[in-house]
């Protein structure tokens, strides 16, 4: 018996019915839409060869690329543009996300199930952030051979393992087919700014291809104490200089490094219309503090 049974409309010629629990589960979706994000790049065929095996499990699917520009490895750049893409995507959609330095490893596969969306891929926190944005979540080890490829490499599970599993789930296997419910799971965690009446300390947790410095300082919980307009005392990389903190890039002059809360609702350390990350000589990881 399903614990839990949550209908869902995106609209009216669109009906979607997701099943959240520890008993099964599935997807009835009249509109499939499978995602992938990876760190590929795509000057190979591995993007085409998983878009090609999900075509050849399942008819009828919308396939969204996030991103194969990940930096290769790097687990929790992964995570967190997973994380920040997910909110945007209608109930019913399945994300393959394949950054998977452990393949061919004991490590496990994953199917995590959602209030809202369905996430696939290996064990080692790549999924977690973005769970945890989607609400109440039960994690399936995939164990069942059935919905694999027949040869399974020791180096592309994406291809071979996670996305089969994906679009069979969109042709409606119940998750309990795939493998049991699992409670040891790697977790990321990009939480840990401190903000106070004057100060706010984080870390750099994602640079974007325009070179603005994403934190991990909550923008809303800032904006609470801060205000547009007002300098700020920003140290990062051993260096100190006062910035402006503004709503938006143009609100400084080309070339000039400013503050904001950008897109994906942190504070952003950017260069209007240049590259902060190279100005600042910075890296994800890196400390950052702001006075004001």
């Amino acid at each position: 018996m399903l614990q839990k049974k949550l209908p869902f409309r995106l609209n009216t010629t669109c009906d979607i019915t997701l099943f959240v629990g520890g008993n099964g589960g599935g997807v009835n979706i009249s509109t499939k839409i499978l995602t992938f994000l990876s760190d590929f790049g795509m000057k190979s065929s591995y993007v085409s060869q998983m878009k090609a095996v999900a075509l050849s499990i399942t008819n009828d699917v919308h396939i969204v690329d996030i991103t194969h520009e990940i930096t290769p490895h790097n687990v929790r750049e992964g995570a967190f543009v997973l994380k920040t893409a997910v909110p945007f995507f209608p109930t019913g959609t399945v994300h393959v996300a394949v950054v998977d330095p452990g393949v061919g490893t004991n490590r496990k596969g994953i199917v995590i199930t959602t209030e809202s969306q369905i996430l696939i891929g290996p064990d080692n926190g790549l999924l977690i952030p973005a769970a945890q944005v989607l609400g109440h979540y039960i994690v399936y080890e995939i164990q069942n051979t059935r919905f694999m490829l027949k040869l399974v490499s020791n180096t592309f599970h994406g291809r071979d393992i996670f996305t089969p599993v994906a679009a069979h789930i969109l042709n409606g296997v119940l998750f309990e087919e795939i493998g049991p419910v699992v409670n040891d799971y790697v977790k990321i965690d990009f939480e840990g700014s401190k903000i106070t009446n004057n100060t706010a300390i984080g870390k750099i947790v994602y640079i974007d291809g325009f070179g603005n410095i994403i934190t991990n300082i909550e923008g809303d919980r800032l904006q609470q104490v801060l205000e547009h307009g007002k300098k700020i005392m920003l140290f990062i990389n051993g260096k100190q200089q006062e910035i402006p903190f503004v709503k938006t890039y143009g609100s400084v002059k080309p070339d000039e490094i400013l503050a904001t809360v950008g897109s994906h609702r942190y504070l952003e350390i950017s260069v209007n219309q240049g590259n902060a990350a190279l100005k600042l000589g910075v890296k994800p990881g890196d400390e950052v503090k702001i006075f004001f």
